[in-house]
């Protein structure tokens, strides 16, 4: 009897990846550098950072490079640069041995860049921009029918009828752990044994403080995450625990589960990412390492798993885990995410702007640490007297106006 035929290995998975040059993006270029037979960066893009955005697109001789804040002429400068001082690379997509002076990318530049190039032909378009600008490469990820893993939560948040309209079923990967964790943990049970949802939080630089001793918090302090490395903004968020807020809104948004029904609790070493609890009493949790490798892979290769993407917990080691109610009053941007949430339309999308001004105040010296959330707060009261706050069918118009509003609701507060 003849043996058949071996069936050939499956391509490579195709990956663009948005905001390459953060956190999230520089662990996914380090997945890629480790599993070069799994995935194959198609596409890079960074709003800032040339050098970095330039000697990543030439490691990997990826064919379509995109920066937000350059010109083509900027952009083609960096690459030149980072190219002739790079030597021919070793591993990534297709270029093993090449000339570093033949590498020559399709360049995108200027605001839409990201947008542009997350509409192109890909499996998987990592989005892992920070901030509301990325909502409209998350819109055309959807729109061009490719799996859109997703850590720019802001997008989800603020724009949640128009990405869930666009969205097909199983289309959007959440790669923040908790929401990962939750994806992986509702393997466990069907949609309707879910009682709850319980999101695990570090409770940040200052748990255990109250508000009173929160006042004189510092820039620098509120930088010093205790488990997770991130940029200003996310990690001034953990801080404040806005991103918690951020994090229940889309726990709403992505699962489908009423905002009564999803728990916050602080587990200060976030060795566990969250839970889901089902009717008959038993409670599924993910445990894993205070990293994002796990996260990031998933986000990449739903639903397979890819071996070693990280280290696993030690069990054989004695440790102890700690679990804690939240405390609204000393931090109570959860409750008031709750509230905007419960509220949606263009709300969400107000809490997101006034927040990222407000962050950038507090970084600037001009506003207290618990003024962050004071000023969310004010923004938000005074939106119920604006006519698209009442707004139920959205547009992207309405969405980015009430950004825009909110921007210039918290910069009036802050002069």
């Amino acid at each position: 009897m003849t043996d058949a035929p071996a069936s050939a290995p499956p391509r490579p998975r195709r990956v663009i990846l948005l905001g390459s040059t953060g956190s999230i993006g520089t662990q996914a270029l380090d997945l890629v550098r480790r599993n070069p037979d799994r995935f194959e960066v198609v596409g890079l893009s960074a709003g800032g950072n040339l050098g970095l955005l330039a000697e990543q697109a030439v490691a990997l001789r990826v064919p379509v490079v995109a920066a937000a804040s350059a010109t083509p002429e900027e952009l083609a400068a960096a690459i030149a640069s980072a190219a002739a001082a790079t030597r021919p690379p070793t591993w990534g997509s297709g270029g093993a041995g090449a000339s570093p002076a033949a590498y020559d990318p399709e360049l995108l530049t200027g605001p839409d860049a990201s947008s542009a190039l997350a509409a192109r032909p890909a499996d998987v378009v990592v989005n892992g921009i920070t901030g509301a600008i990325g909502l409209e490469p998350t819109l055309a990820a959807l729109r061009a029918g490719t799996t859109l893993a997703l850590a720019n939560k802001e997008s989800l948040i603020i724009g949640g009828p128009l990405v869930k309209a666009l969205a097909a079923p199983g289309q959007i990967v959440p790669v923040d752990s908790e929401h990962s964790a939750i994806a992986q943990c509702l393997r466990g049970g069907r949609a309707e044994e879910v009682r709850r949802l319980v999101v695990t939080a570090s409770g940040g630089p200052f748990r255990g403080r109250t508000r009173a001793e929160l006042a004189g918090v510092t820039p620098e302090q509120a930088l010093a995450h205790p488990n997770f490395a991130m940029g200003r903004v996310i990690t001034t968020n953990s801080a404040t625990l806005v991103n918690k807020g951020l994090e229940v809104i889309e726990a709403h948004l992505l699962f489908d589960i009423p905002f009564d029904r999803i728990d916050v609790v602080v587990h200060p070493q976030q060795m566990i990412h969250s839970m889901v609890e089902f009717v008959d009493g038993s409670t599924i949790a993910q445990a894993g390492p205070p990293r994002m490798l796990v996260p990031i892979a998933l986000g990449m290769s739903w639903p397979e798993r890819i071996a070693d993407a990280d280290v696993p917990c030690d069990w054989t080691k004695a440790q102890s885990w700690e679990f804690e109610p939240l405390d609204d009053e000393a931090f109570p941007a959860v409750a008031l995410a709750r509230r905007v949430g419960e509220a949606g339309g263009t709300w969400p999308a107000v809490y997101n702007a006034a927040n990222e001004v407000a962050v950038d105040a507090f970084h600037e010296g001009r506003l207290s640490f618990v003024g962050i959330v004071d000023t969310v707060a004010a923004v938000v009261d005074s939106y119920a007297a604006e006519p698209g706050s009442s707004l139920s069918d959205l547009t992207l118009d309405d969405v980015l106006a009430a950004d825009a509003w909110a921007r210039e609701a918290a910069r009036a507060r802050l002069t």
